[in-house]
């Protein structure tokens, strides 16, 4: 039975509760994808996926769906490997984001790579978004936490996050995906290894958060 250690692990109801969540999935390289993946096989199959980017050579060291799909669409390839996803091949800019309704959606989770897009977001729906830094650069998953942004170190990424979120106001509490590793290079080296435990901890993050949701 395909859902059946999932239910062993949550129980039938909290499994129910669980593949009635609604998300959408902003960003689906080698974080999100990884994300996607855990997601949908825990049940969770009504997401909105969303992305602008297509498939290179580049992407096969860290992102799911790349191989056999170079030049393709990333969020239509996936569509294809996840048939109840639904697919927005689109940039995610500040003013997508203002246009766009995230009402319906239960959370929103924010894989993005770009600055303004990404402050934009937390600060405008913080209490609905789950948020990874970069996972680039890094070979130790042991080293992802999750707390609180203002906390964060070692990140170049996030720290030009951090200090524009504060820039503009921003001063809520406001947890991350992070790793406290210092980066091993300059350029955006990756491991799968590690961009996958930052899209897998997405996951964890976002289950766990529907499960407490579920209790109140």
């Amino acid at each position: 039975m395909r859902y059946d250690r999932t239910k062993k692990l949550f129980g039938d109801e909290a499994f129910e509760n669980l593949k009635n969540a609604k998300l959408i999935l902003l960003g689906v390289g080698g974080v999100g994808s990884f994300a996607l993946d855990a997601l949908y096989n825990t049940g969770i199959t009504d997401i909105t996926i969303v992305d602008f980017d297509t498939y290179e050579e580049s992407n096969m060291n860290r992102q799911l769906g790349s191989h056999g799909n170079i030049g393709k669409i990333k969020v239509e390839a996936l569509k294809e490997k996840y048939p109840t996803v639904t697919p927005i091949h689109v940039k995610i800019t500040p003013e997508w984001i203002d246009d766009f309704d995230f009402s319906s959606y239960d959370y929103i989770l924010d894989a993005i790579d770009d600055i303004r897009p990404k402050v934009h977001l937390i600060k405008k729906y913080f209490t609905k978004v789950i948020s990874t830094s970069g996972g680039a650069k890094r070979i130790d998953p042991s080293k992802i936490e999750y707390i609180s942004i203002w906390d964060t170190y070692n990140d170049p990424f996030i720290k030009k996050i951090r200090e524009e979120l504060k820039k503009q106001g921003f001063k809520k509490k406001f947890k991350v995906i992070f790793s406290s590793e210092n980066p091993k290079c300059i350029e955006k080296g990756s491991f799968e290894g590690v961009t996958g435990s930052f899209g897998l901890m997405m996951a964890s993050v976002t289950v766990q958060k529907l499960l407490k949701k579920m209790e109140k």
